[in-house]
């Protein structure tokens, strides 16, 4: 008997010294593998397998700058075509814990000529904000950036003056996107040089 006792008090001690997984973790862990059965894996970090197994096309991967840190990632878009299309473009994801019921802080990394990206990196995207709902999950939420780069929204703007251009002369933005993704500059504005390398 005092053997079952002992046993039982030295699993509780090595229950207590585990750090505890957080919901958020656990759900990004099983919503992202369940919905996702059979991907391949776009990372090279094999303990980030269950983030990575994502849906996600060739156009997109992930990267984990800490392979022990699920909550804090790297997408990298690379649009086919569009007006983005030869560009990389690289966004940091940090979810905290009270994800699936806050949404995921989005950034992007390089500053880019965009109506939905400001000058800091900050992104118009409806799901990241009022219409985010536990339900969705970080596929959509990735889907909706690489969608941002085929159809820019002039709608919904963070940066006015690439809306503008955008709405009012669809050529001559076009060309401004072109010259700010070889680093040039727009307005006063000079932008981060994205061309895929």
């Amino acid at each position: 008997m005092m053997k079952i006792w002992s046993l039982k008090k030295s699993e509780d001690q090595a229950a207590k010294s585990r750090p505890k997984t957080s919901a958020a973790l656990i759900r990004v862990q099983k919503a992202d593998s369940a919905t996702t059965r059979g991907a391949k894996s776009l990372t090279t970090s094999p303990s980030a397998a269950d983030l990575t197994e994502l849906d996600l096309p060739s156009t997109m991967k992930t990267h984990f700058p800490n392979a022990e840190d699920l909550l804090n990632f790297e997408l990298t878009i690379q649009p086919d075509e569009g007006m983005y299309k030869g560009g990389t473009f690289k966004f940091t994801f940090a979810i905290n814990n009270n994800y699936p019921h806050e949404p995921p802080k989005v950034k992007c990394v390089p500053k880019v000529y965009h109506p939905n990206l400001d000058l800091e990196g900050n992104v118009c995207l409806n799901i990241l904000r009022e219409d985010w709902k536990p339900v969705l999950n970080l596929n959509a939420v990735m889907v909706g950036l690489q969608y941002l780069f085929l159809e820019p929204n002039a709608d919904d703007p963070l940066n006015k003056d690439a809306a503008n251009d955008l709405r009012q002369n669809r050529e001559r933005f076009a060309q401004n996107v072109s010259k700010s993704m070889r680093g040039g500059s727009v307005g006063s504005e000079a932008f981060d040089d994205v061309r895929t390398k």
